[in-house]
């Protein structure tokens, strides 16, 4: 939640009201760790102070979708290279999020009482089939059906 409400300082929407470089270096530094060292971060400063009366002003962008768009566009994206990495890892947390939550969400109609007298591999199986709906729907049964008999003549 606290990487929601920081990653919430890079909206445009209302001309950066909450923009705060502070935290969104906290943010950077807490929860990327791995994607920024500290010389990153001090270019993410530079850039986010620079950044703030330069795209502010250029920019009237309702979203951060538009502005990534935008800063690709003018070319801007090459001299904010920290803030447009920022902004795509930002924008990469909705996805990551809903994956999850759907993923929990399937729990529920996987695990029955009865299934809850099975093994993991069992859940694991099912459950995997259940969230890769789309994938499974593209498979053939019947050729899965001819594997299982061809199978079947080797055990004899």
């Amino acid at each position: 939640m606290e990487l929601l409400q920081l990653s919430l300082a890079l909206y445009p929407k209302n001309s950066f009201n909450s923009f705060n470089s502070e935290d969104i270096c906290k943010c950077e530094q807490k929860f990327y760790p791995a994607d920024f060292t500290d010389q990153d971060i001090f270019s993410l400063e530079i850039e986010l102070i620079h950044d703030k009366h330069d795209i502010v002003s250029t920019y009237q962008a309702l979203t951060l979708v538009e502005l990534c768009q935008n800063l690709t566009e003018s070319g801007k994206s090459k001299m904010y290279v920290m803030l447009t990495r920022l902004i795509h890892l930002d924008l990469t947390l909705p996805v990551s999020t809903a994956t999850t939550e759907r993923t929990f969400s399937a729990m529920k109609h996987v695990k029955t009482a009865l299934r809850n007298k099975m093994g993991d591999d069992f859940l694991e199986y099912s459950s995997m089939i259940y969230i890769e709906q789309d994938f499974v729907n593209n498979i053939d049964v019947d050729s899965i059906i001819d594997e299982f008999y061809t199978l079947k003549s080797c055990r004899a």
